[in-house]
Parts: C-alpha cells; sequence; structure tokens
C-alpha cells in the first residue's frame, strides 16, 4: 500500500482550486461571461497548498521554480486581460512557455527518479503532427508554435522522469495545449466543444503538476 503523503490539511487547500476550476469550465460551456475573473483565479488559487509546503520541504531553488512556473502560468492566462494593448497570443506564448521551462528544471534536477521511458517518444512524434497539421494555417507564427511545441513536449516528456501523477499531469498539459492550438489555428475541428475542453485539461493538468510535486517533496523529506 502507498502511504498517504498530504495531510489532509493540505488536500483541502486544493479545494478552492478544484471548486473554481469547475465553475470556470461549466462557465465556459454556457458562454458566461463571468469566465474572465474565474480564469484569473485559478493560478493564486493553485498556489494555496504551496505557500504552506514548499519552502518546508524542498530547497530555495525548488520553492523559485515552483513559484515561477505558477507565476508565467498565471500571467499567461492572463495576458489578456493585463496587457491589452499588446497581442494576446505572442504575449500568452512567451510566459506559457517561460512556466514550461521552469517545470522542466524542476523535474529534471529535483524530482528526477528513473530514466527517460521509450513511450515519450509520442512526444516528438506530437510535435511533428502538429507543425504538419497546423503549419499551413498559423498565418507567419509557425516559428513560435515549433519553438512553443518543443517546451510543450519536454514538459511532458521530463514529467515522465517523475511520479506518475505528474507524469499525467504533464500529459494533461500537453493535451489542453494541443486542444487550444486546433482552437485557434483550424477552430472548425473543435468546435463548439473546444474552449470547455481546453480549461478542462489545462486545470486537470496544473493542479496534478503540482499536487505530484507536493507528493513527492514529501515522499523524500520523510523516507
Amino acid at each position: 500500500m502507498h502511504r498517504r503523503v498530504l495531510s489532509p490539511a493540505l488536500v483541502w487547500a486544493f479545494t478552492p482550486y478544484v471548486v473554481v476550476s469547475i465553475t470556470h469550465v461549466i462557465l465556459l460551456a454556457i458562454e458566461s461571461p463571468a469566465v474572465g475573473p474565474t480564469k484569473i483565479l485559478l493560478m493564486p488559487l493553485l498556489a494555496v497548498p504551496v505557500i504552506p509546503t514548499a519552502r518546508r520541504l524542498g530547497s530555495r531553488p525548488t520553492t523559485f521554480l515552483i513559484a515561477a512556473a505558477l507565476m508565467f502560468s498565471w500571467l499567461g492566462d492572463s495576458a489578456g486581460a493585463f496587457f491589452p494593448a499588446l497581442p494576446e497570443l505572442p504575449l500568452m506564448l512567451a510566459f506559457f512557455g517561460l512556466a514550461h521551462l521552469a517545470y522542466i528544471a524542476l523535474f529534471l534536477r529535483f524530482l528526477a527518479q528513473r530514466r527517460m521511458p521509450w513511450w515519450t517518444l509520442i512526444y516528438a512524434i506530437w510535435w511533428i503532427a502538429m507543425l504538419i497539421v497546423l503549419g499551413p494555417h498559423t498565418d507567419g507564427l509557425l516559428l513560435a508554435l515549433a519553438l512553443y511545441g518543443v517546451v510543450l513536449a519536454g514538459t511532458a516528456a521530463t514529467s515522465a522522469r517523475s511520479t506518475p501523477t505528474i507524469a499525467v499531469g504533464g500529459a494533461f498539459f500537453l493535451t489542453s495545449d494541443t486542444i487550444l492550438a486546433f482552437r485557434l489555428f483550424l477552430p472548425e475541428a473543435v468546435y463548439p466543444w473546444g474552449s470547455p475542453a481546453v480549461m478542462l485539461t489545462y486545470t486537470l493538468g496544473q493542479g496534478l503538476l503540482i499536487a505530484g510535486v507536493l507528493a513527492a517533496l514529501t515522499r523524500r523529506r520523510t523516507s
């Protein structure tokens, strides 16, 4: 049997994030104008279980990388609201790219538990397939899409070197951005379910990544 590695108090600390995530996906599905505020709340609420835990369980670099991943994800979520005078998509890709780099560094430097599984080659195949399918529809953003795809696949692949929870979180994150890419460049392929699906898989991915990271740090500290 696996030992419980997250305390009940820490599990409850995820509750606001879970509630707002579900609410946000439902609001997207019904096309409510309240989706903006709930989206901005997501990453700050995901930081709630991290704040009392990360510094106690990890080193300063570990804490910094977790905080950076959440902060840049938050800026990516809120790019349109915080920087209305700037082009939203390139800014969003830049912020999320930095978030992915923080995750990759965290997984490689502090949470790697095994070699890269052979099946992570599917992420390289995914990258090639995305460029082939979406490349003709990117309107000058092919290079940005290609670079972002590298770090996105990098997060998914390096997460597979950690725990199963983290690996599943990385796969959900990649799924979310895959659906988002189709919604942006080939919208008829994912209409009308694209937006709710993007945020459902995104919130699952981010939540599992952070829960998995905290569990892995707790297990390492107590073992």
